[in-house]
């Protein structure tokens, strides 16, 4: 099985902590947060890793190398300065990721679920399945909902936040476009044609949006070391 880091971002509301390295390669209880993603996806059985950068990218393929201290095989899908976008990112790292369905992580995010727990198939009739967590202080109205497994439109009190974890075909990216491209104009397609399943996951999540978010998770994980 494969999987994409995203990990292009330039990491703006992160600054100053980001002007000197990406985002993902900032230290979480001394460790990067890029590396709990690889670590993570080596245990899961995922075998092939596509990263793609574009601030400071070439810290990144210094420190992961070929993958080779995950027991992974690592390809890397260098970008454009200012980067491509979620969607524009995957669209152009396609021909590295194959046929079958592989899974994307925001290189951003932190957390304690185990990934072996993760969805690994789809349905033939379904282009993906989102990772969905309860809606965190920075994000209140939530992004979709979730009824009956399946992802839905934004519903009035209802809605949950998108956890940065799914997994895709390559499908849901038709016709395949290029450039700089979000990722919610698909799955709102994709959603209207009731494509999308979509899981709610407990345990810890921290979408590292913010110097504090990320001081506030350092606090939170040293307690469990």
């Amino acid at each position: 099985m494969k999987a994409m880091i995203l990990a292009a971002g330039r990491g703006q509301r992160m600054r100053p902590l980001t002007d000197n390295q990406p985002k993902p390669l900032l230290p979480v209880a001394g460790k990067p947060l890029l590396a709990f993603h690889l670590e993570k996806l080596a245990k899961a059985g995922v075998t092939e890793v596509v990263i793609n950068h574009a601030w400071k990218g070439e810290q990144i393929e210094h420190f992961v190398g070929d993958g080779s201290d995950w027991q992974l095989q690592v390809s890397f899908s260098p970008e454009p300065e200012g980067g491509l976008e979620t969607a524009g990112g995957i669209i152009q790292a396609l021909p590295l990721l194959g046929d079958d369905p592989f899974w994307v992580i925001n290189g951003d995010i932190w957390t304690d679920w185990d990934y072996s727990e993760l969805p690994k198939s789809l349905p033939d009739d379904k282009l993906a399945h989102l990772l969905m967590v309860d809606n965190p202080p920075h994000n209140p109205d939530g992004d979709f909902g979730v009824v009956d497994g399946c992802l839905v439109e934004k519903p009035l009190g209802e809605s949950k936040t998108f956890a940065g974890i799914g997994l895709y075909r390559k499908e849901l990216l038709q016709p395949y476009p290029e450039g700089k491209l979000p990722l919610k104009p698909f799955f709102e397609k994709a959603i209207s044609e009731q494509n999308v399943l979509a899981s709610v996951k407990k345990g810890l999540w921290t979408d590292v949006g913010t110097p504090e978010r990320l001081e506030q998770l350092n606090q939170q994980v040293r307690k469990y070391q």
